[in-house]
């Protein structure tokens, strides 16, 4: 995801009065229902996830203790040292003897038996807690001298405690201990301490806390009301484990998926690119633990409905980094990177790779179709790399699409240059990117009216409409955003059969600690909520239909004629047509659909309706539906829909055609 350079708004929308009235002619649409021009993939409508805003660690991933195993560059960075009331102690950090990725611990020494010794820790920009909820800590933990140790937790608003629990008998033998906790109240900002009592010194490690109430309930896993955010979009797919995190300011900081599963001991804690990368938004605290690794981005995607589409490093760090290069000598590790990870996903349980993924759980294969090599790359380094994996993928797993980047830019000359040379190598599906205005997309749905319908098929891979409409620097998630993202989405849709997969990003941002905006979905330590955007992806992937068919005005296809855009498509499964139609004119607009084709004459149908008079209107943790979906119904009489559309709205309806 880059900078793009700032337009002019194409029309000055923010300026017009809204007006409630309608025009007196309403505007003829028909919609010919016999006329099949394209499928809609399953896959259309999905999700990019990338671990970038905390969206991972200190988000989806609901462990709430920050550097949990001391394996920062800063090993004390998220903790402090509590020592009050006469307590008198020190912490030491050492080095396991025993090699692996897990290199620190901690050693507590407490020197006598008064007051309050030990650790507190920061969280992911605060702890929050829910009243009435359990909380489970757990921890590695040896005695190094004394005996009679007890570890006591505690969950404090200031000095009230309101959840507590200990333990004891530790031996000199590593071993993992248990606390669970009951929070007495709901609150952002707890004060958690991991104090030792009694006199000696304690070593401990992967000192871990996770709320009781998890998606699916899964002890260490994912947090529930972020996943379910996603589940109810209804997603085709999830790509994964994002876009230039893939690639790595430079090839050592790159995502490596076998380091990323198995058990947490075994997972390597890494600075995460996005700590450095913004001056004006600079995150030192920002590390990836890997708590949710392939494994878990393959059971999260089956568990949404969603199918996995993972996309891998080709050897190529970011380019608008360091640039780093693989010689193509070299290359063999990444390519087989990319075959082993096809075996952990679809391979048989007595495969190398399939083996692994049935000791985490899941015998049965993930069922993977997709797979991506490199993100943003360009030039002829890329193309000479793609090939080298395109035959070594192919000759091992035909049935795999490869999806292959244009770049991170969607035109210009290296995003000629990469299209030209990927359309020479027959490739599959090409991912394209734009970070644009919101003029430029209601400006471009058209965009793909004309593209090649011989050529490679389109990955609408990373896309939002950055606001202009505000002073400040921050783009915020608002009304003319998300509905010039949603004329765009109609121009997709119309051509469903050369884009066959599109996803908003970035997916998530935490309130405190963003770096990239906007985002899809925002949330705190206790809450989250879908934006003005989110709702518009919601009514698209929530009613895709199976085929395309024209939606027209005078026999053409409206993209943004009379500030109307349209689409419209038939569900084969529940006889049902489904119109998408949007007007970014600040005035209401009436709209006649007939119906031509096999329909009955008369009828009802469902209108969702998604309407402000004020292009910057945006939602909240505070007001999360401020701008959101009111649901309408309409009649249908003598094959027709008469309806009069909001100005600035978008309108998804819905009706039974047998």
């Amino acid at each position: 995801m880059k900078k793009f350079r700032p337009l002019m708004l194409g029309v000055a929308m923010a300026l017009l009065p809204f007006i409630a009235q309608a025009q007196d002619e309403p505007t003829a649409l028909k919609v010919a229902l016999n006329e099949k021009t394209a499928d809609i993939a399953p896959t259309m409508w999905g999700l990019f996830f990338e671990d970038i805003n905390f969206a991972a660690d200190g988000g989806l991933y609901a462990e709430m203790i920050k550097n949990y195993s001391f394996e920062f560059e800063n090993p004390m960075m998220g903790w402090n040292r509590v020592e009050d009331h006469g307590a008198k102690g020190y912490v030491f950090n050492q080095n396991h003897e025993a090699a692996g990725v897990n290199h620190k611990y901690l050693r507590m020494q407490r020197l006598n038996e008064a007051g309050n010794f030990g650790l507190h820790n920061q969280g992911f920009r605060g702890i929050a807690v829910k009243e009435g909820l359990k909380y489970t800590l757990t921890f590695l933990a040896k005695v190094a001298k004394g005996h009679n140790l007890t570890v006591t937790a505690k969950l404090l608003d200031e000095d009230q405690v309101i959840g507590e629990g200990s333990v004891s008998d530790f031996s000199d033998q590593w071993a993992e201990y248990e606390i669970v906790m009951t929070a007495g109240q709901t609150l952002d900002g707890v004060n958690f301490q991991f104090l030792l009592e009694g006199e000696g010194e304690l070593d401990v490690d992967m000192i871990s806390m996770f709320p009781e109430d998890t998606w699916k309930g899964r002890k260490r896993g994912l947090r529930k009301d972020l996943v379910q955010l996603l589940a109810d979009m209804n997603p085709g797919f999830l790509r994964f484990p994002g876009g230039c995190i893939v690639e790595g300011f430079d090839l050592e900081n790159r995502y490596q998926w076998k380091k990323t599963i198995g058990e947490m001991e075994d997972r390597e804690v890494m600075k995460n690119r996005w700590n450095i990368e913004f001056a004006h938004r600079t995150t030192p605290d920002y590390y990836q633990s890997f708590g949710i690794g392939f494994f878990e981005y393959f059971q999260l995607s089956e568990e949404i409905g969603a199918e996995p589409l993972p996309i891998l490093s080709c050897g190529l760090a970011c380019q608008f980094n360091t640039g780093e290069q693989v010689p193509i000598g070299a290359l063999d590790q990444y390519v087989n990177d990319a075959l082993d990870l096809i075996e952990f996903a679809n391979g048989p349980v007595d495969s190398e790779w399939g083996s692994k993924r049935a000791e985490m759980g899941h015998p049965e294969p993930f069922d993977l179709k997709f797979i991506g090599v490199g993100n943003e790359n360009w030039g002829p380094q890329y193309i000479e790399r793609a090939k080298i994996f395109e035959k070594a993928i192919k000759a091992a797993y035909p049935e795999i699409t490869i999806v292959s980047t244009s770049g991170p830019f969607p035109d210009g000359r290296e995003f000629e240059y990469l299209w030209g040379e990927l359309k020479k190598m027959d490739a599959e599906l090409v991912d394209e990117h734009y970070y644009r205005p919101p003029s430029w997309f209601r400006e471009n749905a058209r965009r793909y009216d004309d593209y090649d319908r011989n050529g490679p098929k389109v990955f609408a891979g990373e896309y939002a409409a950055h606001s202009t409409t505000v002073s400040e620097d921050f783009k915020r998630n608002n009304w003319e955003a998300a509905m010039s993202e949603a004329a765009f989405m109609t121009g997709l849709e119309r051509n469903a059969d050369i884009v066959r997969l599109a996803s908003y990003a970035p997916l998530f941002a935490h309130v405190d600690g963003w770096q990239w905006n906007p985002d899809l979905i925002w949330f705190d330590n206790l809450r989250s909520y879908g934006t003005t955007n989110y709702h518009v992806q919601k009514l698209f992937s929530t009613n895709p239909g199976t085929a395309v068919v024209p939606i027209t005005a005078e026999g053409e296809s409206l993209a943004g004629e009379d500030g109307l855009y349209a689409s419209a498509t038939i569900d084969e499964t529940t006889n049902e047509l489904i119109f998408k139609v949007v007007n970014i004119a600040p005035e209401a607009k009436k709209i006649t659909i007939a119906l031509d084709g096999k329909y009955k004459g008369n009828g009802k149908g469902t209108w969702l309706e998604m309407a402000d008079r004020d292009l910057e209107a945006y939602n909240s943790l505070d007001n999360p539906t401020a701008v959101s979906p009111k649901t309408k119904s309409f009649e249908v009489k003598k094959k027709t829909i008469e309806l009069t559309l909001q100005g600035q709205s978008v309108n998804v309806g819905k009706v039974k055609i047998k």
